[in-house]
């Protein structure tokens, strides 16, 4: 997987990359192109764009001129480029949303009569996805309850391959929302296995979603694909929808063929939005991690509080730790935490919060709270939802950006109502 021949950081790259100043009159940030077609200077420039867009160039030639909003335009082309090498990859496509993202990425990659394995928890959209509209099609997911062993991967797989062929394997690491993490060289190596006794190696694909690209980077342990939901770390400011997915520009260009269908691309607006957003994902991310940190040994040792999951108390020593360690630069700054009791403990918590909003969705500047049982996997039915960790105490934070003192303080007057 190619990187950014420059040599900069990450952090320098999401500010800047991908955008030239002398291409659009010295505007230091990137102009919005509001428009929904392109008008061609010759019949023949017309015909060589269709041509490159969707036969793709020959002989290093350049991509072709733009065409038509739904195809690709400037701000997108901006967004994927800075994505891209951030990612570390060759190419990314961006999406309307996340779901808009997962849902194109599936449906090009499986086959009715295909099968696939699963992480277990996974986001619900991700969940009722697999396990609702895809069997509609003939396709069968096996769930993986324990992703960073080997003996626990394999059975999945194993199922799998005896109900059809292994087409993808879908991994989110970390988990949402009990924060479970998938060992995603370990399960590469599988799918190499599964590969070399077929004859065709099952597409890796990982929602990087939980911690974004700062934080990890799935492409250099093996994943075919890393998709996340930009909606969340990347906008960064609760006011945007978008999801991407980066890696072999093979691959990535049959997402962009199929998007071109749906007519699910990221629109000019949010584009411009995501450009904005990236450069002070950096900053927001160490705040929010400090945060995170903090909060996550008050709630600890709070005698209302019976466990925490966040990503920094893994035990030394566990396959999950030996595998954080490995894949991850930090914890992130959502976790999920268990009260107490049960729902109605979880209930009255929630309600006497007053600075965090009671909200689903993370990674945005505000600290973000919800009683994942009854929001996010509301869909998900109750045994599956206990069998992988989420029960009626289970609460989930988003650590925002808010001052320390403050979102203690406000969290410690509300478990008095517990």
């Amino acid at each position: 997987m190619t990187t950014d021949p420059t040599g900069l950081h990450l952090e320098t790259l999401a500010i800047g990359y991908g955008y030239d100043p002398a291409q659009h009159q010295g505007s230091a940030k990137p102009p919005l192109f509001l428009t929904s077609t392109f008008v061609y200077p010759s019949a023949q420039i017309a015909k060589d764009a269709h041509r490159v867009f969707f036969n793709g160039p020959v002989d290093g030639e350049p991509a072709g001129a733009y065409i038509y909003s739904r195809l690709n335009h400037p701000n997108l082309d901006m967004v994927e480029k800075r994505l891209a090498v951030i990612d570390g990859a060759e190419d990314c496509a961006a999406f309307s949303s996340g779901m808009a993202a997962l849902s194109t990425t599936l449906m090009t990659l499986l086959r009715p009569g295909d099968s696939m394995v699963y992480s277990r928890p996974i986001y619900s959209g991700t969940d009722g996805l697999m396990n609702g509209h895809l069997t509609d099609y003939g396709i069968k997911p096996f769930g993986i309850t324990v992703a960073v062993d080997r003996a626990n991967v394999q059975a999945a797989v194993d199922l799998a391959l005896k109900a059809g062929p292994l087409t993808v394997m879908m991994i989110e690491s970390p988990a949402n929302p009990t924060g479970a993490t998938a060992d995603i060289a370990m399960i590469r190596a599988i799918a190499d296995e599964v590969g070399a006794k077929t004859g065709f190696r099952p597409i890796v694909v990982v929602d990087n979603t939980f911690l974004g690209p700062l934080l990890q980077s799935p492409l250099k342990h093996g994943a075919d694909l890393t998709m996340t939901s930009l909606t969340k770390y990347c906008g960064g400011h609760s006011d945007l929808l978008a999801g991407s997915v980066s890696g072999d520009a093979a691959l990535v260009r049959r997402l962009k063929q199929r998007r071109t269908t749906f007519g699910c691309h990221l629109d000019p607006h949010t584009s411009w939005l995501m450009l904005r957003s990236l450069e002070t994902l950096s900053l927001r991310t160490e705040r929010s991690c400090s945060n995170a940190a903090a909060i996550a040994r008050f709630l600890a040792d709070h005698p209302k509080v019976r466990a925490v999951t966040y990503l920094g108390f893994l035990p030394e020593g566990s396959p999950a730790r030996a595998v954080y360690d490995r894949q991850c630069k930090g914890a992130g700054s959502t976790f999920s935490f268990k009260i107490k009791g049960g729902e109605a403990e979880a209930f009255r918590m929630l309600d006497r919060v007053r600075l965090a909003k009671m909200a689903v969705s993370l990674g945005g500047a505000e600290t973000l709270i919800c009683h994942s049982a009854t929001t996010t996997h509301y869909a998900v039915p109750q045994a599956q939802r206990e069998e992988v960790g989420i029960d009626d105490g289970t609460i989930r934070i988003s650590v925002g950006l808010e001052h320390i003192d403050d979102l203690i303080a406000d969290l410690s007057q509300a478990l008095e109502a517990v």
